[in-house]
């Protein structure tokens, strides 16, 4: 991956900004977290910028990606991705901003696309900590508070709102669920990730989860007035709150429209994700915000027909948080019941949130 510097970087944000750039400080952005499971891996490393453009102060982020699995081994593959980013990130409310797509080019600058090496992503730097702070203090034992309550409404509502607008295009929708299945970010790209013997995760049982997925998406491919504009990648560390229920998103991800119950499942997995590792099982103040978004989701959107989509979705988030590449320092009993409850959601004709710890066999 070449190297970031203010020697590379000040000609170009010079030309982007439209004025004379001095670079401050160049840092790594990452949420750190204690008490939730250790996130082992990622795709890239964001990059704040700290510099003077015109003699103002500014933020700017610059997002590169790294070559390895999940389908980004190839330039062109996280081209593509990035490219994507710069396309749609601007077209969601409350996300980020993106500023501009560019590249680097074999003799060190970031110049024009026609001569790069390797594609990077500037985008604006937005205020916020981690929604993932807020469940890691719940993990470590705190009491669930009405901001706790009300930021959880914020987000299904923010939701709501989004899945309102419907897509045009019906093949999109087929392609998103055949995607699911098979973009190297998704299901037979998570399986492939695990290692050859994972303690009780053997091939076979890769396998299985994989086949049930393809009987799913032939139930799913033909509902493609479900379409709508999503996040798709709508999980705690993609949220970033400030004060209250103030909140931006970032790293919207592989489709501008999709199923809204990719980002339903995703911010709901993770309460389960969080609760699982402190008692065991769905409970407490996680289980309130579990059965609260769900219940109020389909309240505020009028769509109760995600319950008969929702399984391959929370198959796909479940390959990712019993995944001991992405965490590396989950217990074993937790992944267990984490596979226990994505067979059991796959084995069932509509998905039922009252039922999530016999799914798990909690």
């Amino acid at each position: 991956m070449p190297e970031l510097s203010r020697e590379n970087l000040e000609p170009y944000l010079s030309t982007v900004l439209g004025a004379p750039v001095r670079v401050l400080r160049l840092s790594i952005l990452g949420e750190k977290v204690r008490d939730c499971a250790l996130k082992g891996y990622g795709y890239g490393m964001p990059v704040l910028v700290d510099c003077e453009a015109g003699g103002r102060l500014r933020k700017v982020v610059v997002e590169t990606l790294s070559p390895g699995p999940f389908g980004h081994e190839h330039m062109s593959d996280r081209a593509q991705m990035l490219l994507w980013d710069h396309d749609t990130f601007n077209r969601l409310p409350r996300h980020a901003r993106s500023i501009d797509v560019g590249g680097f080019v074999k003799e060190g600058g970031l110049l024009s696309v026609g001569k790069l090496e390797e594609f990077f992503l500037l985008a604006e730097f937005v205020e916020g900590k981690g929604y993932i702070h807020d469940l890691s203090r719940l993990q470590a034992g705190g009491s669930l508070s009405d901001l706790d309550l009300a930021r959880a409404d914020a987000l299904c509502d923010y939701l709501a709102d989004i899945h309102r607008q419907r897509g045009t295009d019906p093949g999109l929708y087929a392609r998103r669920i055949r995607e699911l299945l098979g973009h190297g970010e998704c299901i037979m790209g998570l399986a492939d990730s695990y290692p050859p013997r994972c303690g009780f995760i053997t091939k076979e049982i890769l396998e299985a989860i994989e086949h049930r997925c393809v009987a799913w998406r032939w139930r799913l491919k033909e509902r493609t007035h479900r379409l709508r504009r999503v996040h798709g990648d709508f999980h705690p560390y993609n949220i970033l709150f400030r004060e209250g229920t103030d909140f931006s998103v970032i790293d919207r991800s592989r489709g501008e429209w999709g199923d809204p119950a990719d980002d339903v499942t995703s911010i709901t997995g993770n309460y389960l994700f969080s609760s699982l590792q402190r008692d065991g099982r769905l409970a407490g103040g996680f289980e309130t915000l579990f059965r609260r978004f769900w219940d109020r989701y389909m309240e505020k959107s009028g769509d109760t027909e995600i319950l008969e989509v929702a399984a391959p979705f929370y198959a796909f988030r479940g390959l990712v948080m019993a995944n001991p590449l992405w965490y590396p320092t989950l217990a074993d009993d937790v992944r267990r019941k984490l596979f226990a409850f994505l067979h059991a959601v796959l084995d069932s004709q509509a998905f039922d949130p009252g039922l999530v710890n016999d799914y798990c066999g909690a």
